[in-house]
């Protein structure tokens, strides 16, 4: 997948979406690394600010923690 191609899911994606994906990556996830990682996390910290507190909350529920 290419720079582009990840900034338009994470665009397109919601906060519980990004969350989810953040959650549950594995170690080294190149979603996470340089210029798409700078941006992945502005993005979410930006949806959840948006959001707000209850709503990041209920989200962090509904995905939980998996094991």
């Amino acid at each position: 997948m290419t720079y582009e191609e990840r900034k338009a899911w994470i665009d397109g994606a919601t906060y519980e979406q990004l969350l989810s994906k953040w959650r549950f990556a594995t170690v080294g996830s190149p979603w996470f690394q340089g210029k798409i990682g700078k941006y992945y996390s502005k993005v979410m910290f930006e949806r959840k600010k948006q959001i707000g507190g209850a709503a990041a909350v209920t989200a962090s529920k509904a995905i939980g923690w998996g094991v």
